[in-house]
Parts: C-alpha cells; sequence; structure tokens
C-alpha cells in the first residue's frame, strides 16, 4: 500500500510539471491580460466610429525539425485594415511551453502589430501542434494562430 501511495504522488508531481493545457497566469510577463481593461477599452476605440480588423500575413508557422531542449521563436504580424483602434485584451497559449509577447499599445488602422511566440521543446518529443487564442475588440474577437514542429533527441 506504501509504494501504492509512493507511485501515486510520482504520477501527480509529474503531471504538475508536465506542459499544462491551461496557460499560466498572473504573474511574470506571459499569460497575463493586457493591462488595458473592459472598463477602459473605450478609450483606445472612440476616436473612431468603425471596427478595427485584424488580418494576419499567415495564421500557421513550422519550425520544422527542431532538437530537444532547444526554444524556437516566430513573429505573427498582423495589420489593422479596419477603421478603429486595435487592442489586444489577452493572448492565451494551449500550453505552458508557449510563451507570447505581443503589442501592447493600441494599433492604429494601417498600422502593424505583432504577436510573437517562443516554443521551448524541453521534455518533448515528435510532432508537437500548438495554439494560442487572441482576444481582441475585433469582429471576430477571438482569433487563433498555430505553430508545429517535430522535436528530435539529441
Amino acid at each position: 500500500m506504501k509504494k501504492l501511495s509512493i507511485i501515486l504522488i510520482v504520477i501527480m508531481a509529474f503531471t504538475t510539471i508536465s506542459c499544462k493545457e491551461t496557460p499560466k497566469t498572473g504573474g511574470g510577463e506571459y499569460g497575463i491580460d493586457n493591462p488595458i481593461s473592459a472598463d477602459n477599452v473605450d478609450d483606445y476605440t472612440k476616436a473612431s466610429d468603425g471596427m478595427p480588423k485584424m488580418v494576419f500575413s499567415e495564421t500557421e508557422y513550422n519550425f520544422g525539425t527542431v532538437i530537444q531542449g532547444e526554444k524556437v521563436t516566430h513573429k505573427f504580424k498582423f495589420t489593422n485594415t479596419g477603421d478603429g483602434n486595435l487592442v489586444i485584451s489577452s493572448v492565451k497559449p494551449s500550453c505552458g511551453c508557449t510563451s507570447p509577447k505581443w503589442t501592447r499599445e493600441p494599433v492604429r488602422p494601417g498600422e502593424e502589430g505583432y504577436v510573437e511566440l517562443t516554443f521551448d521543446s524541453s521534455n518533448k518529443n515528435g510532432m508537437q501542434n500548438k495554439n494560442v487564442r487572441i482576444s481582441a475588440n475585433t469582429d471576430p474577437n477571438e482569433h487563433v494562430l498555430y505553430i508545429r514542429c517535430d522535436v528530435v533527441a539529441k
């Protein structure tokens, strides 16, 4: 019985430190919401009567083959083709192994912004498919980006 308890504790510990399906929230740079809240988003968008529109030059990126332990980064660029200022309120990765950075200030019509994703291949093996959900004051208000790679052992 004691061995079974130890095995369960080890399994629970491994599950806790492995790649989670929900992003980290609170504290730190990654996985936190933009300080622009629902209460003050209108301050950034009311300068124009129209809606902002987020158009990405690409929504998928394949890193190809990645050596286990490497961190790889790709920057997805977008243009605001709408009439109002575009504000990204959150960027949420599907896994804790993917860290986002993004344009924090409002993106004016005709201007460009970015969402940069860094994938940490530590403790990964084989084909990896990750996504990031972006919430913004656009219609539709959610956008999804995808990254892929094949992780091979050193």
